[in-house]
């Protein structure tokens, strides 16, 4: 009988308690986001109508920071030779004509051998070949004799100036080698002046002709090379203002000038390159292979501008929060916009049905309430 009476009640709680639940109201679902007088006080936010303000036409372009070939020097020596000396390290600051690195080979000295044969030879082949045009001249000897003499002067003439020049390349004096002072280590002298951006010699390292010793780059000359789309490439003018982003570096936006527009279209991408001036004040800031994303100013407009904080981007679609309605709190409602142009602290509305210069939006807070 108990357990009957136990069954029975415990029937009774679970229907009761299915009875609750089946009455509880559900709350109906406006779209609206809204906040208390308290919670918008307390976190700062603000409700503004969009402005007409002035926007930069751009034209989207990248590319990198450069610097032009003559200021961009690649160090080699067209005889090798093993790494003697060297106390540079990238990121060092050279000069023109500042000794980089000594190498050190016997070939050199071979080189100096040979010069000094040949300018010992050519004294003599030079007093022959005067003597024997002095016999030609009075007809005591043969022409042929004459022409083997100047034939053989004038080898050996070319072959000194060769090995002189040779010499010169490899920075050895050689009036010091007709003096009889020989050396198997030669200097490397830079033929710029900038910053040491590769080095690939360690003491010991055996260079070859073809390999790139170091690399130095004039910083000063920094300046942008874009690829500009073909099918705005005729918008592009000398003179215009170029302003551009380094996204892997900064959020800092520079200021450049179109300088040079290309003539040709290049790679299967169909871009022309559109080289830039920096301004003096950043060049310090920049490094030469940056990659910069860019917008070139060719025009300008109004339009309706509410400040980049106050939109919300998600999926690639656009958003702002639409004051509905103003009672024991603020109510919003998210709307779906689009834009145009983009400045560094304003963006441009697209005017519809739904925003327009007398609109009320949120502007400040709008990330924390979206979320």
């Amino acid at each position: 009988m108990k357990k009957s009476i136990y069954i029975i009640a415990v029937s009774l709680i679970l229907f009761s308690c299915k009875e609750t639940k089946t009455e509880e109201p559900t709350p109906k679902d406006d779209g609206l986001i809204t906040v208390t007088k308290e919670q918008f006080e307390s976190s700062g936010m603000e409700i503004a109508s969009p402005t007409e303000q002035d926007f930069d036409v751009t034209i989207k372009a990248s590319g990198r920071i450069d610097v032009p070939p003559q200021n961009r020097a690649k160090v080699a020596t067209f005889i090798g030779g093993y790494v003697k000396s060297t106390k540079l390290l990238v990121g060092d600051k050279v000069t023109k004509g500042q000794a980089l690195l000594t190498l050190e080979n016997t070939e050199f000295l071979d080189i100096q051998k040979d010069y000094l044969e040949v300018a010992e030879q050519i004294k003599y082949l030079k007093s022959e070949y005067e003597r024997q045009k002095t016999l030609y001249d009075e007809k005591i000897t043969s022409q042929k004799n004459y022409l083997k003499a100047e034939s053989e002067y004038r080898r050996a003439k070319a072959m000194h100036q060769s090995l002189k020049a040779k010499l010169v390349l490899l920075s050895i004096s050689p009036s010091q080698v007709e003096k009889g002072k020989l050396t198997s280590i030669i200097t490397i002298f830079s033929p710029i002046s900038g910053d040491i951006v590769v080095m690939n010699a360690n003491v010991g390292m055996l260079m070859g002709p073809s390999d790139v010793i170091l690399e130095i780059v004039d910083t000063d000359h920094l300046h942008l090379e874009l690829a500009v789309f073909e099918k705005d490439i005729l918008k592009v003018k000398i003179s215009q203002k170029i302003k551009f982003k380094v996204p892997e570096a900064s959020k800092e936006e520079f200021n450049a000038e179109v300088h040079l527009v290309g003539k040709s279209i290049e790679g299967n991408d169909r871009t022309i390159n559109v080289h830039g001036h920096l301004d003096d004040a950043i060049k310090q800031k920049l490094l030469t292979g940056m990659f910069v994303e860019a917008g070139v100013v060719v025009d300008s407009k109004k339009g309706l501008a509410i400040p980049v904080e106050a939109l919300i981007t998600e999926n690639n679609k656009n958003f702002v929060l639409l004051l509905d309605k103003e009672k024991n709190g603020f109510s919003f409602k998210k709307i779906n916009v689009s834009i145009g142009e983009k400045s560094e602290n304003l963006v441009e509305i697209l005017p519809n049905s739904a925003i327009n210069s007398a609109s009320k939006i949120l502007t400040k807070g709008v990330f924390d309430l979206a979320n």
